[in-house]
């Protein structure tokens, strides 16, 4: 059975992370091709727009907190082909996710320089900033639909389906970025602004692509009537489980947020060096990053089957391959910085900076790659969300954010030791992490067998 079980991991493994790594490094490129592509318009703009961009990383990972919930639960009642429960997930999850980003959509479009203001007192980069968030206000309310939906064909295994719609949507914001910033084919040259068009534009035709791919899928389409289906007990299980990951993944991603509002106020040298070491950390941890995101389904999948020791070779081997893909990641960044050196475009203070930071995020990868496998991939995939959600709370608020801040502005540290000291977080909490794995805790089946009521079955046949 064992050697059964270790034969079959790779193949699905495989089949899952390839379409994912694919989205991931689409995705790494857009952001790559947005900094290089502004890198001709100025420094100004590279800085306002990483700074802005803070928000929607925070919103990516709201999104990817209730994805998670969704995804954890819809795995493992993928694996008793359960789809009306699914269909049920797919609605709870899209009412929380268009309520959050309405929230964000009113704040970017209304108040968008108080946005800015928390991240830099420079006049030029609110400015510049502000002009990006307006139009970026669409994009929100786009995403929320775009992230749930393709959450939950990616956690039923239709992760071709979800790569080629990101394809379609990368691959226009790269061409629109070049349309709206260089003036191509008589476009006005509109910069950052150009920039945040491009991505609202994306984002406006992938939405309508889920639509059309869900017309043509007859088990799980993209319904607002799903948004209307009630079942107190997937409600309970999916708060249960999203709630904290969403929590987790919001605290995690806001203490991320205080680097740059750190940096930021260290100057614009430190904030547009960073904006590089950022785009080439994305594409360092594209492959291990993928391999968690797969491993999770898939590990999610058959604890649904109820098949705990199959479950516990498939993690121990996500473990070793994630090692590996860590250590892949760091050399990845090593053999490009050569080339970044080269045609970044910055004062020579930030290209001091940006050639330690590129070295500091070589081996920082395998710290995340490792976390970031267990945390939000293995514990996850069993439904365990609370641990993650305290240890990653723990240490970035008890740990690496008052170590940030004690740092560049009470010892007065210069910018290499702060982001140095900032760069310790994740390997802080290897051994708790590393013991949470070796317990076991996290190896759960939490579907259930009766969660729905005759009258919910009555009320769900009539709206799907």
């Amino acid at each position: 059975m064992n050697t059964k079980a270790k034969d079959r991991f790779y193949p699905q493994i495989l089949k899952l992370v390839v379409p994912i790594i694919i989205q991931n490094l689409l995705s790494a490129a857009v952001s790559s091709a947005d900094v290089v592509m502004l890198n001709y318009v100025g420094q100004s703009s590279i800085s306002a727009v990483s700074l802005a961009s803070n928000y929607a990383s925070v919103l990516f990972m709201v999104f990817y907190g209730l994805g998670t919930g969704a995804t954890i639960l819809s795995a493992q009642y993928w694996g008793r082909k359960d789809m009306k429960a699914i269909q049920v997930i797919e609605g709870i999850a899209l009412r929380f996710s268009l309520l959050i980003a309405l929230v964000f959509s009113a704040f970017a479009l209304f108040a968008p320089n108080i946005m800015m203001r928390l991240f830099t007192p420079d006049a030029e980069l609110i400015r510049i900033g502000a002009g990006y968030l307006r139009i970026m206000s669409i994009t929100y309310l786009c995403w929320a639909i775009v992230e749930v939906y393709l959450s939950i064909l990616r956690s039923i295994g239709k992760v071709m389906t979800s790569m080629v719609l990101n394809i379609l949507a990368f691959s226009l914001n790269v061409l629109l970025n070049a349309v709206f910033i260089f003036g191509l084919f008589g476009a006005p040259k509109l910069g950052a602004t150009g920039v945040a068009i491009a991505t609202a534009a994306s984002r406006i035709i992938e939405l309508l692509g889920c639509f059309v791919v869900s017309t043509l899928h007859k088990d799980l389409k993209l319904n607002p009537a799903y948004i209307f289906v009630r079942n107190k007990v997937l409600l309970k299980d999916f708060i249960h489980l999203s709630l904290p990951a969403l929590a987790n993944d919001i605290s995690w991603s806001v203490a991320f947020s205080m680097y740059s509002v750190i940096l930021g106020h260290l100057g614009t040298d430190a904030v547009a060096a960073n904006s590089l070491v950022v785009v080439v950390r994305n594409f360092g941890t594209v492959l291990c990053f993928g391999t968690a995101s797969a491993g999770g389904i898939l590990l999610g999948n058959v604890m649904g089957e109820n098949d705990m020791e199959r479950t516990k070779i498939y993690a121990s081997k996500l473990v070793k391959l994630t090692v590996i893909t860590g250590a892949v990641g760091g050399a990845i960044i090593l053999a490009v910085t050569p080339f970044v050196l080269h045609f970044a475009s910055l004062t020579d203070t930030a290209m001091h900076y940006l050639k330690y930071m590129l070295l500091i995020n070589s081996y920082y990868v395998m710290g995340a790659a490792v976390n970031t496998t267990l945390i939000a991939g293995v514990f996850r995939a069993g439904g365990d969300t609370r641990f993650g959600m305290v240890c990653d709370t723990i240490d970035m608020w008890c740990y690496a954010v008052p170590l940030g801040f004690i740092a560049a502005f009470v010892f007065k540290l210069p910018v290499l030791v702060v982001y140095f000291l900032l760069c310790t977080d994740e390997f802080v909490k290897w051994p708790w992490v590393i013991k949470r794995y070796r317990s076991g805790k996290w190896l759960q089946n939490i579907t259930r067998d009766d969660i729905f009521t005759q009258d919910e079955k009555t009320v769900q046949n009539e709206q799907t």
